[in-house]
């Protein structure tokens, strides 16, 4: 299950409850996960899924980063900005966890929102570039049960700085 966090303009968290219920309730009568656990619309992982490659850029933190298609503009996000993404995420040995490209919809959230791996990488993006991060597990779930452990990687598509 997917928390949203959410507070109507009139300060309701009934409704951000109400809200919460109903798109658990509609998601699981699809039949369908907001995280993509199974395999079945599983993409091939990348070939350098187990370690960065050389000519990555590796920062201070411990994240790495290619640069796999130029974007447009100059501007790159703040974390208080909200982004639309497409994006999907492996294991190092190339089990395929969750991904918006499977799923056929682009995803929305603020920057800040998501683990540090991605805070940081998607700051270093620029619309309409397509990036590939290597997140250590201390700048991803930090061994969170029930989420995917040790370093993860993702593809990510930073479509827009809404």
């Amino acid at each position: 299950m997917t928390t949203f966090t959410w507070t109507s303009r009139s300060g309701s968290r009934a409704t951000a409850l109400l809200l919460t219920v109903l798109v658990t309730a509609i998601t699981a009568g699809c039949g369908s996960d907001v995280h993509q656990h199974s395999t079945g619309n599983a993409l091939p992982a990348p070939p350098d899924v187990a370690a960065p490659p050389a000519g990555s850029l590796k920062t201070t933190t411990g994240l790495s980063t290619l640069v796999l298609q130029p974007g447009k503009g100059t501007r790159h996000p703040r974390p208080s900005d909200r982004v639309t993404v497409h994006y999907s995420g492996w294991t190092t040995d190339g089990k395929m966890f969750d991904s918006s490209v499977a799923r056929g919809a682009p995803a929305t959230f603020a920057v800040n929102k998501v683990i540090a791996g991605w805070t940081e990488g998607l700051q270093m993006m620029v619309e309409g570039e397509k990036r590939r991060f290597w997140i250590p597990e201390s700048l991803a779930y930090q061994g969170q049960p029930g989420q995917p452990a040790g370093m993860l990687v993702f593809e990510v598509e930073l479509i827009r700085i809404n």
